[in-house]
């Protein structure tokens, strides 16, 4: 018997990590087959707000130093095993699975002027941490189509808000942001996450925890190479 959508959301609830949408691929999606029994679903699971970052948090204080990426893995890892499904996820590869362009195969997200995918609900303030792929073609709620809020924004603020003017329509001045960073490493960027994402007036009651958002902006900066400069 195939899985439902609202047990499979529940499973996904009570693992910590929701269920953020899902689509039958075809070839072009670029869906990895299960072996022999092919692709008929492939359902995204990641944050939206700070949900998945309690669970997170629960983890790491029974276990101090535990990484998001490895608690991810283990915990979507034991839920594909559950399910009979396969797991996929964006922070491994080569190959590195197009997680972006998936998310708007399952959702309504849109690119916003910041290259993140934004949410007409939770605005900038979600994520994706792994796909469960089955060979079945599971039941899927219909898919909202609600428009992309950047469309009737007319004052753009998440372009104005970055102290050093780092983004600009269409691009992305990552060394001044890193430049920035590295001046000093209690700005409100560092403390309080990204000021232009924070200025963008959609999904504020999802804005993440202080501790995440902290959490996030550590890790971005050790992402990136040395400012120059």
């Amino acid at each position: 018997m195939l899985i439902g959508w609202p047990e499979l959301s529940a499973r996904c609830e009570r693992a910590g990590i929701p269920l953020r949408g899902g689509f039958h691929p075809v070839a072009e999606d670029g869906v990895p087959a299960d072996g022999a029994r092919g692709a008929g679903t492939l359902v995204l699971l990641g944050n939206a707000g700070p949900s998945m970052w309690r669970a997170f948090s629960a983890a790491r204080a029974a276990a101090p130093g535990l990484a998001l990426d490895d608690w991810t893995a283990a915990v979507v890892s034991a839920l594909a095993a559950g399910l009979g499904a396969a797991a996929l996820f964006p922070f491994t590869g080569p190959p590195y699975w197009p997680f972006q362009r998936w998310a708007q195969r399952a959702e309504p997200v849109y690119p916003s002027p910041l290259g993140i995918l934004i949410h007409p609900r939770f605005g900038l303030w979600h994520g994706y941490r792994a796909a469960l792929v089955f060979a079945e073609r599971l039941s899927l709620p219909p898919r909202d189509d609600a428009p992309s809020p950047c469309a009737s924004c007319a004052d753009r603020p998440c372009l104005t808000a970055c102290p050093v003017s780092a983004f600009s329509p269409g691009a992305y001045d990552v060394a001044a942001c890193v430049r920035h960073l590295d001046v000093d490493p209690g700005a409100a960027c560092m403390t309080g996450g990204c000021q232009s994402r924070r200025a963008c007036p959609v999904g504020q009651e999802h804005v993440y925890l202080d501790e995440q958002r902290r959490f996030h902006m550590r890790a971005f900066r050790r992402a990136m190479p040395p400012a120059a400069g």
